[in-house]
């Protein structure tokens, strides 16, 4: 029998909302069919073969990806590091951390208690000497946090985005030189300002040294990660290796993962998710929201209790989905915020009225559950909702490897070349 994809795992696929698929299917673009068991609408696999997204699922190279590791040692910094998901991705790729700087305390004693041999570098990036590190690294990575830019109507430089983390970010790159460079932050940064922004960032970068692979919004779904999570991924290589570089972006996962996969046993975890603690919601808010089904938010409970959840804003234009939020087990989570409890970013456990627990959170995130947080329970859920899904960074993690193996290839194949030129030179 010939595979087939609910209606809610086609949305996701194809990043569209749910609404159009009910308009191809009036329209007769889409027509789906009812499952007799779950009276659910499913879409066969040879319907979606028309679509690249789809497609590019079926065809994947994960698998061969997966097999990808460093041919020596490659060395790096990873500014930002907040609570370890990217830099845990990196590590399992094959990637070796020099240094990591964080400024949180609480996040840089969860990263020094998980891996207690990490140089994990506590305080401000500013107070940092990258010229130490210069000629010791292959490697640069971190998010910096996204700040606005002054444009006033001319081209900034360098020194014109002091003040900023990033101008702290491309310090480093300029002082310490590593051949590549990883960047993520959010995908708004992609519009920020219609565009300026963005094209600031990118030509402070060339203008440093550094040439670019095109930035590209990944969608972690598509990476085995159960969560709809969207980072921008900027990466550059080193102006006078440019010209003997090649780097793919990562192929995705052949299925999508949902919160049902977070949580049981199965292709993501070998377990049920562990007990742990978690916030708790007030009676009234649980007993309303007791009334929203799974996937559902404010609007599908009744008008009455719509009005007292809602107050104000029930009488306010725009959807507000994310609003007395009920996650589903067959659907990825939305992306997780820093607090599952906060009224407007609502995360409820799919069968249960109360908000994820901290290893749910972690789970979603595609944390190990041998991965500790420390700190406050506040203080965990904010550094697991910062972080970098650990899988999408894997990812990005094998296709870096991949492009650092290329480079020293090359550069040992020219030093051979060389060699035999001038035999003197050799050994």
């Amino acid at each position: 029998m010939e595979e087939t994809y609910p209606l809610a795992q086609v949305a996701d696929i194809l990043s569209i909302p749910k609404a159009i698929l009910h308009k191809w299917e009036k329209n007769g673009k889409l027509i789906p069919t009812l499952n007799a068991k779950t009276g659910k609408k499913e879409y066969t696999k040879t319907q979606l073969e028309i679509f690249e997204p789809a497609r590019a699922m079926y065809n994947t190279q994960w698998d061969k990806e997966q097999k990808i590791s460093p041919i020596k040692t490659y060395n790096g910094i990873e500014l930002f590091a907040g609570a370890g998901g990217l830099a845990l991705g990196l590590e399992k790729a094959g990637m070796y951390s020099f240094m990591l700087n964080e400024i949180d305390k609480q996040a840089c004693s969860t990263l020094r208690h998980n891996r207690p041999k990490w140089n994990v570098v506590e305080g401000d990036v500013l107070d940092i000497d990258f010229s130490l590190y210069d000629g010791k690294i292959d490697w640069l990575s971190g998010g910096f946090p996204c700040q606005a830019f002054s444009y006033a109507g001319k081209k900034l430089g360098f020194e014109d985005t002091r003040g900023t983390l990033f101008h702290e970010f491309c310090r480093a790159l300029n002082e310490c030189s590593p051949k590549i460079f990883f960047a993520e932050n959010v995908k708004g940064l992609m519009s920020h300002d219609e565009g300026r922004t963005l094209d600031t960032i990118k030509s402070v970068m060339v203008d440093i040294g550094y040439t670019l692979i095109e930035p590209k919004v990944l969608k972690a779904i598509f990476y085995k990660v159960p969560q709809k999570r969207e980072r921008l991924i900027i990466v550059g290589v080193r102006n006078d290796l440019a010209h003997i570089s090649v780097f793919s972006w990562p192929s995705p996962y052949k299925k999508i993962m949902t919160v049902k996969d977070a949580l049981k046993k199965g292709d993501l975890y070998n377990c049920d998710v562990p007990i742990s603690l978690g916030q708790k919601y007030p009676k009234r808010k649980c007993e309303i929201l007791s009334y929203v089904p799974q996937g559902g938010y404010w609007r599908d409970l009744p008008d009455d209790l719509q009005r007292e959840y809602m107050q104000k804003s029930y009488y306010l234009g725009g959807g507000k989905t994310g609003m007395a939020r009920r996650l589903s087990l067959d659907e990825p989570s939305l992306t997780l915020t820093c607090s599952p409890a906060q009224k407007q970013t609502e995360r409820c456990h799919p069968t249960e009225t109360r908000p994820l627990t901290v290893r749910e959170y972690a789970r979603i995130q595609t944390f190990p559950d041998d991965w500790e947080f420390l700190g406050s329970m506040s203080h965990q859920y904010k550094q697991i909702g910062n972080a970098v899904p650990v899988n999408l960074s894997h990812a990005i993690g094998r296709s870096l490897v991949g492009l650092l193996n290329n480079i020293t290839e090359h550069e040992a194949n020219n030093q051979k070349f060389t060699n035999a030129e001038n035999p003197g030179n050799g050994a």
